[in-house]
Order: C-alpha cells, then sequence, then structure tokens
C-alpha cells in the first residue's frame, strides 16, 4: 500500500532535528513513498533544501512565504523567496494564503503577498498550497484576478462544508487536504464533507509536527502517522483503506507531477 503525505513539516530542526534518520526509517515501514515540503519563512529556505537531499526522489520541496509570517518586512522576505525559484527546481508554491484567526493587522499585505505568489505558480504553471483560516472570502477574492483554468493546487488543512468546496472548485482545479484532524471527536463537519463527497476530491497530509492524529494526539507528529488518517477516512467511506490510499497518491502525483 502506497501513501503520500501532501504536507509535512519534518524538515523542522526544532522539532525533528537528531532524529532524522528514525523519521525516515518509520515512515518508510508505513509505506510512504513520497512527502512533501512546503516552505514557510526565509528561516526554514535551507531546512527545507536540506531534507531533500536525504533523497531527491522521494521528498519534495515546496517554495512560499507563509501568511503568518506576513509582517513589517514582508517585501524584504518575498523577495528572497521568489528569488529561490531561479535557484532550485520546486514541485509547487507554498505554503501560502491568508490566516486572520489571531487579527487582521497585516490583511491587506497578506492579501498582496497571496497575489504575487498565485502570479508566479500561474507563471509557471505549478500547483499552489494554500493555507486559509478565517479568510475563505479574502482567498477567493484573489484567486478571482486569475484564469481558474491556469489555477491548481491544495486547500490545506481543509474542514469546511461540501458548498465550500464546490465555491472553491469554481476559482481553480483544487484537491482538499485531509490530516489529523479527521480523527478528532469533535471534528463531525469535516466527516460529513468526507462522507457526501467522492475521494477524487481529497489527498492525505499530516502537517506535521502539528494535529497529531488519534491515538498519538498530544504527542509530536510525523509523516508515518498518515495512515491513520487514511483509515479514518476508509471507515467513514464505509470502504477498505487500499483504496483510500490508491486514490489518494494518484491525486498526489497528479498534482505535483511525482
Amino acid at each position: 500500500m502506497e501513501l503520500i503525505d501532501t504536507h509535512t513539516h519534518i524538515y523542522e530542526k526544532e522539532s525533528f532535528g537528531g532524529d532524522e534518520q528514525n523519521i525516515i526509517d518509520r515512515l518508510t515501514a508505513a509505506g510512504v513513498t513520497h512527502a512533501i515540503l512546503p516552505n514557510t519563512d526565509t528561516t526554514s529556505i535551507a531546512e527545507v533544501l536540506a531534507f531533500e537531499a536525504y533523497d531527491p526522489t522521494r521528498f519534495h520541496p515546496l517554495m512560499g512565504l507563509h501568511p503568518e509570517n506576513v509582517d513589517e518586512n514582508w517585501k524584504e522576505n518575498l523577495s528572497v523567496v521568489l528569488s529561490e525559484f531561479d535557484k532550485h527546481q520546486f514541485y509547487g508554491v507554498g505554503e501560502v494564503g491568508i490566516d486572520l484567526y489571531w487579527d487582521d493587522k497585516f490583511k491587506a499585505e497578506q492579501k498582496e503577498v497571496f497575489t504575487e505568489q498565485t502570479a508566479l505558480s500561474v507563471e509557471k504553471g505549478l500547483p499552489i498550497i494554500i493555507h486559509c483560516r478565517n479568510g475563505l472570502d479574502e482567498t477567493l477574492d484573489c484567486l478571482k484576478k486569475f484564469d481558474k483554468k491556469k489555477i491548481r493546487g491544495i486547500f490545506h488543512s481543509f474542514t469546511g462544508t461540501k458548498d465550500e468546496m464546490k465555491k472553491i472548485k469554481e476559482h481553480g482545479d483544487f484537491k482538499f487536504g485531509i490530516n489529523g484532524i479527521v480523527t478528532f471527536k469533535k471534528s463531525t463537519l469535516l466527516q460529513e464533507t468526507i462522507k457526501e463527497s467522492d475521494i477524487k476530491e481529497f489527498v492525505l497530509e499530516t502537517d506535521s509536527p502539528y494535529l497529531t492524529p488519534v491515538p498519538f494526539r498530544g504527542k509530536r507528529n510525523e509523516t508515518a502517522y498518515i495512515r491513520y488518517v487514511a483509515e479514518k477516512i476508509a471507515e467513514i467511506k464505509g470502504s477498505q483503506v487500499e483504496e483510500v490510499a490508491e486514490e489518494t497518491s494518484h491525486n498526489a502525483k497528479e498534482m505535483f507531477g511525482i
């Protein structure tokens, strides 16, 4: 059974430094054949590329500036991130988007940064990985500026409704990333959305070291735990975990060209 983690930060030294080989051994044993590594800031670029070097056929870097890292220095930081595309091969633009959960102090700047990075994804024909929290209207407002036939990507850590999925897909060719949240007791809305939707709409992700699935909730998350996400989806859909793995892996390979 093949599993693909479309969103993991196992490159972060603060959480995984010194434990890299154990992390790789465990994800290998779990059947993970590919892991997508989204960048978040200028300070994480070196970590992303260093982890890719362990096995470039399996670990695939993305490049982007995360909305929570948009601050007074956003122009300089965005310039650094964008310049990386001239130095290295990346498999997508991410992690980018709009996050107004804590405050909206840099709302206008977040929209500008997201729009610029979306333009780059269109220019280079790369998928875009979107972080959207308390900012769906703002996110779609940015996306509508582009030809939806040229937009493809993943709405990371999706927890919304089937109606929201439909609205999002009106702006591009999007899949929806499902992670450990689906195993939480309070995730009834997400579980209902998955139950009502075709599995072709989804990809698997961990967002490690965050959002650890049951039965490891409260501990550090890692890519090897992707199996628990697949098993929960299979339970919700009344299908076999092998079917979920096969379909979501196909979606991921098609999205990232791997």
